[in-house]
């Protein structure tokens, strides 16, 4: 048991005589009931690796294990924290929103804000009206927000509530707190289809068409980050904009949410200000760093006569045309100071690229993450062996495969669309690679299968910290860069320290 004096960690607690005495009497008593048989475990574990099971785990289409993806709400979640002293309001089970907390403040290591309505059964009968009546007006009351977004879990959408009458309904009975002045967009979210860059897509659509107004037109430039979970990302997108002049406006900034000072917290810190979201429309162009996260978004574009952008500032070229497209927008020259950051971040590149060529990766996310990184990876002459994206949408397989086309190795690069982490270890088994890039639900791979990982993702739970550097533009790639060649050397080191037998390349230098 804990002593009060010395508090020590599971690793160490778990391994005392108490506890290995517990353990030993579970796996008796799992024995005892023919629960485990050592020799069949280890048989089927040994099949599981096997060509034979992987046509079976790469054939199954009605379970899924170990999904790459989210639910919709939390995507929801994200777009709402983007926006100044804004609540995220979900209609739904009191559960579901607890998991959406949890998720995001293990990822980031800080309180995130989100209240719902706690349906119940009755309300799962008979609809969740009251639940919203009395949910808004408590957010409100309690924590006087200056717009609540809301969206919904499962079963509201299974019982077919009606937000938009929903909502009217509340205003009316809210004595006035919930003023016509008050923006409150909604946006449906089922859990049940799409996924967690659907529900971001779905809710930014909101906040934009609903809270947007049409007027005179700008020059402003607007820049949607999408579901985007790097902190340093979008100051660095914000920093590359600035150098071009203070017409650019971030659209959803949750840089500040999510990374607040010591001893400074406050319920909602930064965003775009709700004058800032409601002029977008007015804007001369709209700019989405992520393409397959703002596809319904970025219809609103045509509707407002603007310019419309997808750019992906991942690595070299994605950075090049972000910064370019900029400087056309804008009418200015490239400013030297982003040409100083190319500049250093090439002469990195062709610093590691002994390293990284040739070597194959494994790499799995969300698809706008993909594009960018495997860009990435094959301007450094590395292998994208296996791409994987549980939540692909339509049309970006093709444009994986495209790009994965132009890689030298490409007859041993391959696309998995739609599939999950358990089909990624057959792949693994079958055709190995030399690195896995990825969030923390390929711990277990790396467990299984030896392979190392590199923590690029989301969410990543177990490390500290990566969440607040950037991926994106010069200074991202310089961060990517360090990562992957830093572990490529670490396995180097692991790989030759053997004295007098693999030594012989255990360098001090490289």
């Amino acid at each position: 048991m804990q002593e009060v004096e010395k508090i020590v960690n599971g690793k160490d607690l778990f391994q005392r005589p108490e506890y290995q005495e517990v353990l030993e009497g579970k796996k008796q008593f799992e024995s005892s009931y023919g629960a485990t048989n050592p020799e069949k475990v280890s048989e089927v574990a040994e099949w599981t690796k096997s060509w034979e099971y992987r046509e079976k785990n790469l054939a199954r289409e009605a379970l899924t294990v170990n999904p790459a993806k989210a639910c919709q709400p939390l995507g929801a979640v994200m777009a709402a924290l983007g926006f100044e002293n804004t609540m995220p309001y979900v209609h739904g089970s009191h559960g579901c929103v607890a998991y959406f907390r949890s998720y995001f403040t293990r990822h980031f290591k800080e309180p995130t804000p989100c209240v719902s309505d706690s349906m119940t059964e009755d309300a799962a009968v008979f609809g969740g009206l009251a639940n919203m009546k009395d949910g808004l007006k408590n957010c409100k009351a309690i924590y006087n927000p200056d717009m609540i977004a809301v969206s919904t879990t499962c079963m509201a959408e299974v019982i077919g509530d009606d937000l938009n009458a929903f909502i009217t309904a509340a205003r009316e009975e809210s004595e006035g707190l919930l003023p016509e002045s008050m923006p409150i967009p909604y946006a449906h979210t089922p859990s049940f289809v799409g996924s967690h860059i659907t529900g971001y897509d779905n809710m930014m659509h909101s906040f934009l068409s609903q809270v947007g107004e049409q007027g005179t037109k700008t020059n402003k430039i607007n820049i949607i980050p999408g579901f985007e979970t790097y902190i340093g990302s979008l100051r660095e997108v914000k920093k590359i904009a600035a150098a071009f002049g203070d017409d650019c406006v971030m659209i959803g900034d949750h840089s500040d949410q999510w990374d607040m000072p010591a001893g400074d917290y406050q319920m909602f810190s930064g965003g775009t200000t709700i004058a800032e979201l409601k002029d977008a429309p007015n804007a001369k162009a709209t700019i989405s760093l992520q393409k397959y996260t703002t596809k319904k978004t970025m219809k609103l574009t045509k509707k407002w006569k603007q310019e419309k952008l997808e750019l992906n500032p991942i690595g070299l070229k994605g950075t090049d045309e972000f910064v370019m497209a900029l400087s056309e927008l804008t009418g200015k020259e490239v400013p030297a100071e982003l040409k100083i950051a190319r500049g250093r971040f090439v002469d990195a590149m062709q610093d590691s690229y002994p390293y990284m060529h040739g070597k194959k990766f494994a790499i799995w996310g969300d698809p706008d993450f993909l594009l960018g990184m495997v860009s990435f990876l094959i301007e450094m002459g590395a292998e994208p062996t296996h791409v994987l994206c549980h939540n692909a949408p339509s049309g970006w397989e093709e444009e994986m495969r495209a790009l994965l086309d132009t890689c030298p190795a490409k007859a041993d690069c391959h696309v998995w669309a739609g599939k999950d982490l358990w089909a990624m270890r057959s792949l693994l088994f079958t055709e190995p690679v030399d690195f896995m890039i990825g969030n923390v639900y390929g711990k277990e791979l790396m467990r299984d299968t030896g392979i190392p990982i590199i923590y690029i993702g989301f969410p990543i739970f177990d490390r500290h910290h990566l969440h607040r550097y950037s991926i994106s533009g010069y200074e991202g790639g310089l961060n990517l860069l360090t990562w992957i060649t830093n572990k490529i050397l670490d396995k180097l080191d692991e790989d030759t320290k053997q004295i007098a037998k693999t030594d012989y390349f255990f360098d001090a230098v490289r």
